[in-house]
């Protein structure tokens, strides 16, 4: 996406510290207008995460462009020295006809190692009749987990309708490390 750079100057920062990151680097998308005068935006963070660009386009534009939103900072989990997004783990977990697109994500620190539990309700319809195919299908997602977010997940598959609804915003994950 092409940033017009004679209306906003586009920044890419740490998402702990704010300090400017260099180019290429994922971080928070930050924005300053340089054309509004009523109500100046000055370093306006998004909480997008993202990538700047600068240079020739293939297109042949020379504007700074970022790379597509690949998630929000403030839905960030640090997990071991990883970044993860909920977003990560639920495309993994969307990719499995046997499962219904509800889960949650429950973090806590175990003998100081924070330790990531997936539940997904199981779909009535599709899921395996065996043991065997259920022990199947968890390491299965798992894998996958791992295989995106680079972190090992254990996974619980539950009845259907068993996990937890919210009324408006959806709530994902509840991260236990901090309040004990």
């Amino acid at each position: 996406m092409h940033i017009n750079s004679d209306m906003f100057w586009p920044e890419i920062v740490d998402p702990d510290t704010g300090a400017p990151l260099p180019e290429g680097e994922l971080g928070e998308l930050v924005f300053s207008s340089i054309l509004k005068e009523g109500v100046p935006m000055i370093r306006y963070n998004t909480h997008d995460l993202t990538r700047i660009h600068y240079g020739k386009c293939a297109c042949g534009r020379t504007t700074p462009r970022i790379e597509k939103i690949t998630g929000r900072a403030d839905d960030m989990l640090i997990i071991r020295g990883v970044n993860v997004f909920p977003t990560q783990i639920e495309t993994a977990v969307m990719r499995y006809k046997e499962v219904l697109p509800h889960y949650m994500i429950y973090v806590d620190r175990i003998n100081n190692l924070d330790v990531i539990t997936v539940k997904i309700e199981l779909n009535p319809s599709a899921f395996p009749d065996t043991m065997k195919g259920l022990e199947k299908l968890t390491k299965s997602i798992e894998g996958d987990i791992a295989s995106i977010t680079g972190i090992h997940a254990k996974v619980q598959l539950v009845e259907p309708r068993s996990l937890p609804r919210s009324e408006g915003k959806m709530v994902r994950v509840i991260d236990s490390r901090f309040k004990k």
